[in-house]
């Protein structure tokens, strides 16, 4: 099982230590002493899973989960809590916040290495690809088309936005983008406007560049508080 990690630990020692055993079990290894470091290695390119210690200076792992699942790229990413505090009120704090996985300090290098290849493993089984071999993540997606579905049923609850936003958008990607807001999948879109699933992917990539959305839920909204659908 190989990957791309993400490390984040304030001892030097440990971190090395990690690091090293994680990088002879085949993994891909980067590493940050801190949370914010950690932030900035993610904005460059984003790993697989994250493993972060909780007790650091400035920003805790707490916050730094927090940072990570208010970020709609990084909702389903797995991430792995290392830390000394081991009490069981620790561990409930730490999976009500979102962690994947909890191993206290001091820990067997091999459980973390399960824990890591198996938590990979998951994502790897709850994704799909689409016609280009592209990875989707499916329960990413359901999610979103369950929040898009819930935004329309309290659509008279979004107002609207007085703006002279202007965005010229084509008599296809309103089509599509009309599909997108009643919560359709790209695959329903693709059967509604009798095209292939690749090019509603295309259409859909473009309203995201012309509205400045990152993903379909933002879309639906901006579209509802812009007036761009009915």
């Amino acid at each position: 099982m190989s990957g791309q990690l993400l490390l984040v630990d304030d001892e030097p020692g440990l971190r090395e230590a990690v690091q090293a055993y994680l990088e002879d079990s085949g993994f891909t290894v980067r590493a940050a002493s801190n949370a914010h470091d950690g932030w900035e290695l993610m904005q460059q390119s984003t790993p697989d899973l994250v493993i972060s210690d909780i007790m650091m200076p400035q920003v805790d792992g707490y916050e730094f989960l927090k940072q990570l699942r208010e970020d709609p790229r990084y909702k389903a990413l797995p991430v792995v809590f290392l830390t000394a505090r081991g009490m069981t009120a620790d561990r409930i704090q730490g999976y009500n916040a979102g962690v994947d996985a909890y191993l206290p300090k001091p820990f067997d290098p091999d459980e973390l290495v399960a824990i890591v290849t198996n938590l990979l493993k998951q994502r790897l089984a709850s994704r799909a690809t689409n016609e280009d071999g592209e990875a989707i993540d499916i329960a990413d997606m359901a999610r979103q088309i369950a929040e898009i579905r819930g935004m329309l049923m309290q659509k008279q609850g979004i107002t609207k936005t007085p703006t002279d936003i202007q965005i010229d958008l084509t008599p296809r990607e309103k089509s599509v983008l009309e599909l997108v807001t009643k919560g359709l999948m790209n695959k329903e879109i693709a059967r509604q406007l009798n095209t292939s699933v690749r090019n509603v992917e295309k259409y859909v990539s473009r309203l995201f560049s012309k509205t400045g959305t990152n993903s379909r839920t933002e879309l639906v909204r901006f579209a509802l508080e812009h007036g761009l659908t009915d």
